[in-house]
């Protein structure tokens, strides 16, 4: 072979090999970072694709974990797609700081509004607060839609369960892609609270299926929002599992949503006063689907009864030391493990 050739056959091959070669297991592989109650979900498909929702606060702390797992532990080079939910601090921030160790892909959201997205006009800091992630520089950006599906790999070659993430919901718009379910009893008599107007109530839902396997990521969606998905008739369906809306505060997890997606683990991106709301818990408690409850924070607040067994708990003490959660999806989607690895906490469960 000429020299020409050889370079042509090297530059194939390695053009060929996946950015994550050792990470394409067939698994799915699902990383919740602590970020102090802010929002960050990292996502390794089977295909070795990565997805990242979400990115905690600016400032180091935040992005420096998300970061420090995504190299370390799933062995990432880049970010492949991420979702940002909705424009609040907490969800948006570390996107930039990200971006300037991690190459991003491409970034789907619902778009960089020129004012406060909570409508305060008053608040002259927004532009300011979301120039980094507005100048980040990424492969390219795009506004989600509901109904679409991320263009992300299938899979589902010869026996391999496929995988997809399909938009359920954004900006208050509700996808229609199941078919329609039967009327919801939920719906007879919905309990509602007040309008929310922030941009929670505008927050991007996600589907994330493989196989039987289903996974539900909503953001910051608040109560009113919720009902939207389950009445008059449940679009989503039934999950495994559920990242507990808006870190498990009282102003979301509608008993309705809850129920009607009848979860069997939930999961809480929390901190150690934010999230784990009482009537959340409550609702838990009394959803018959729900075999467990996994915490980034103990509530430390004086309301402390509303934690989960301290098993489930990633991060223990006020000064915590940044465990997080892993979820892991067996090639077959037949069965899940969610494990501490700080603490050696494992526990296992059947997919429907």
């Amino acid at each position: 072979m000429n020299h020409n050739r050889l370079l042509g056959a090297l530059a194939f091959m390695f053009a060929t090999v996946p950015l994550c070669g050792d990470q394409v297991t067939g698994k799915l592989d699902v990383y919740w970072p602590d970020v102090e109650g802010g929002a960050a979900t990292l996502i390794v498909t089977p295909s070795g694709e990565s997805l990242l929702i979400d990115t905690g606060m600016p400032g180091g702390r935040d992005p420096g974990r998300i970061i420090a797992l995504a190299k370390e532990k799933a062995k990432l080079t880049r970010i492949d797609y991420l979702v940002t939910t909705h424009m609040h601090i907490d969800h948006f921030g570390g996107a930039a700081e990200v971006a300037a160790v991690l190459p991003i892909g491409t970034v789907f959201d619902n778009g960089i509004p020129d004012e406060d997205p909570d409508g305060n006009k008053a608040d002259r800091t927004w532009i300011h607060r979301s120039k980094p992630y507005r100048e980040m520089k990424v492969g390219a950006r795009k506004i989600i839609q509901p109904d679409g599906p991320l263009p992300m790999k299938a899979g589902g070659a010869g026996e391999r369960p496929s995988f997809t993430v399909r938009c359920i919901a954004a900006k208050q718009q509700i996808s229609g892609f199941k078919l329609k379910q039967p009327h919801n009893p939920l719906c007879d008599a919905p309990p509602r609270k007040a309008i929310d107007t922030s941009d929670n109530a505008n927050s991007i839902v996600l589907l994330i299926s493989f196989g039987s396997f289903e996974m539900f990521v909503g953001g910051d969606l608040t109560w009113n929002v919720e009902e939207k998905l389950m009445c008059p008739s449940n679009v989503v369906g039934t999950v495994d599992v559920m990242q507990m809306n808006h870190h498990g505060l009282d102003v979301s997890n509608n008993p309705i949503l809850v129920k009607g997606l009848a979860p069997t683990v939930a999961v809480m991106s929390n901190g150690i006063e934010k999230g784990c709301g009482p009537e959340t818990f409550a609702t838990l408690k009394n959803t018959p689907s729900v075999q467990a409850i996994y915490q980034i924070h103990k509530n430390l607040r004086k309301d402390s009864e509303n934690n989960t067994g301290a098993e489930y708990i990633a991060n223990l003490e006020k000064q915590c030391a940044a465990n997080w959660i892993q979820l892991s999806v067996d090639p077959d989607a037949k069965n899940y493990t969610f494990s501490i690895p700080a603490t050696g906490h494992q526990r296992s469960f059947k997919t429907r």
